[in-house]
């Protein structure tokens, strides 16, 4: 089978498994995860989608979001897409369900816990957040790649002729970052992207440095993402307010000109000195912190990371890590908080030792570790440690020590970064950066995967359990499903027993 056969394959098998394609209202992807907008929940069959080779997972949140892993849901997607548009519109889903009250009641009590647990105006502020810097990641992590093989290059003196080359690849998309953070906060928004990249761009605008704001001198790239993120905004409300009150005759014309001009202004004359003094900011703290109390910060961050995604507010970082990356080439935070998924790799071997008779869970590990390893978490939170509650708390504690680790070398002089966001785990290797040479970054960090699979593990092995819920769960669950669905015995002579 070719691999588009094979994507379109797996596309086919859970179209019918989310209700059909009558009941899909959106779809999109993020870095790991098919995101679905569903008209019913109710239609959805969970275990038999979980139990689809290709599906890692599945997490509730504003969408239905089916975990493919990285690389896997971009070509999944369109065949998804395909299928969707090509099913007729006519018409319910062709799956039975059950009566038409029990779907409202069933629905309607499902939006409104959804709604109550993730719909806040916060929450929603940081996922439309997010929306705008997900996009960009791919490009991040490309032009890290190359940043991370130029530094090599460079450091080994080899091919002089090409490092020039390989460093414009890795920093052209970097000077550039504000244009496409404006251009994604319009679109998110609700503005025209164009525009909100046309504002943007007056940032990293060489020009700007011939002009004076209130006896400061501007500088090009001055204010960043969070500049370019402001101003798109802004934009974005002065374009809204043209619309509304500009005659349609005179909208093609006034419009534009009047929302590049009025947000252009306001960036220049205001948005730029304040969004640079907050850029500043928060690389001079992430210094600071990491420098003074790097070992508190590292177990802090790495312990409480997996329970930050959990509740969404994970998103709040991403402005922050590409604000780094804009600033100082790379992000101390985020190989600290890469430990979590370290804690959650060692919490998962040590489940796997302590339930030697549960084959269901032990075939779940198996086919996760990969993965988890990889940086792919969610197949090990939401199918190992999260339902068994406590290996979840234990897995916490080993990314808090790997996190401490990572911390302490900070405190000692050695920053660990990261040139990209999106990796983890094995997979943040190619896009390692810090201050004190590749290998000994690279040493650092593998040794606080050590110390976040050890800690995670012993944790999990000695704590991680009660005596309950190994009584509940360390059965051999094959047994459990062949005796529950076995029929009654009949009457008369035994049966031959089955081949196998």
């Amino acid at each position: 089978m070719s691999t588009d056969d094979k994507n379109r394959a797996v596309a086919a098998a859970i179209l019918p498994l989310v209700g059909g394609a009558g009941n899909v209202t959106s779809v999109a992807h993020c870095m790991t995860r098919l995101r679905l907008g569903l008209r019913d929940r109710s239609l959805v069959r969970d275990e038999e989608l979980r139990a689809l080779p290709a599906v890692m997972g599945v997490v509730e949140d504003d969408t239905y979001q089916i975990v493919l892993g990285p690389g896997t849901v971009a070509r999944v997607t369109p065949e998804f897409e395909t299928l969707v548009a090509e099913a007729p519109t006519a018409g319910s889903p062709a799956d039975p369900a059950p009566s038409a009250d029990d779907l409202a009641a069933q629905g309607a009590a499902i939006r409104a816990a959804r709604k109550a647990r993730n719909q806040t105006p916060f929450k929603l502020f940081l996922r439309r957040i997010a929306n705008v810097f997900v996009p960009l990641i791919p490009a991040l992590i490309g032009c890290g790649i190359i940043a991370g093989l130029n530094g090599l290059l460079v450091n080994l003196g080899w091919l002089p002729a090409v490092t020039p080359a390989l460093a414009a690849m890795a920093s052209g998309f970097m000077a550039l970052i504000a244009v496409f953070v404006g251009f994604n906060t319009a679109k998110e928004f609700g503005g025209t992207p164009i525009l909100g990249g046309a504002v943007a761009a007056i940032i990293v605008f060489p020009g700007v440095a011939r002009i004076d704001a209130f006896g400061q001198t501007l500088s090009p790239g001055q204010g960043g993402v969070l500049g370019a993120l402001g101003a798109a905004v802004l934009a974005v409300y002065v374009e809204k307010w043209c619309r509304r009150w500009v005659p349609e005759s005179l909208d093609v014309l006034v419009t534009p000109t009047l929302t590049v001009l009025v947000s252009g202004l306001v960036t220049i004359f205001g948005l730029m000195f304040v969004a640079g003094e907050v850029s500043t900011a928060i690389g001079d703290f992430a210094d600071w912190l990491l420098a003074h109390a790097g070992a508190g910060a590292g177990l802090v961050l790495g312990g409480l990371f997996l329970p930050l995604v959990m509740l969404g507010l994970h998103q709040a970082l991403i402005p922050i890590h590409t604000t780094l990356i804009e600033q100082q080439g790379y992000t101390v935070l985020l190989p600290i908080l890469a430990m979590a998924g370290a804690g959650q790799v060692g919490a998962a071997m040590a489940v796997y030792l302590k339930l030697p008779r549960n084959g269901s869970i032990r075939r779940t590990i198996k086919s996760a570790l990969p993965a988890g390893f990889l940086g792919v978490g969610e197949p090990l939170i939401y199918g190992v440690s999260l339902p068994l509650g406590r290996p979840f708390v234990t897995a916490c504690v080993g990314g808090a020590f790997g996190g401490g680790f990572v911390g302490l070398f900070s405190m000692l002089g050695d920053k660990v970064g990261s040139t990209a966001i999106g990796p983890s785990g094995w997979a943040l290797f190619p896009l390692l950066d810090g201050n004190h040479g590749l290998g000994r970054t690279i040493a650092i960090y593998a040794g606080g995967l050590l110390v976040g699979y050890l800690a995670g593990f012993t944790a999990t092995y000695f704590w991680g359990f009660s005596d309950r819920l190994l009584e509940e769960f360390d059965v051999e669950t094959e047994t459990v499903v062949a005796a529950s669905t076995a029929p009654s015995k009949p009457s008369g002579p035994d049966p031959e027993p089955a081949k196998v």
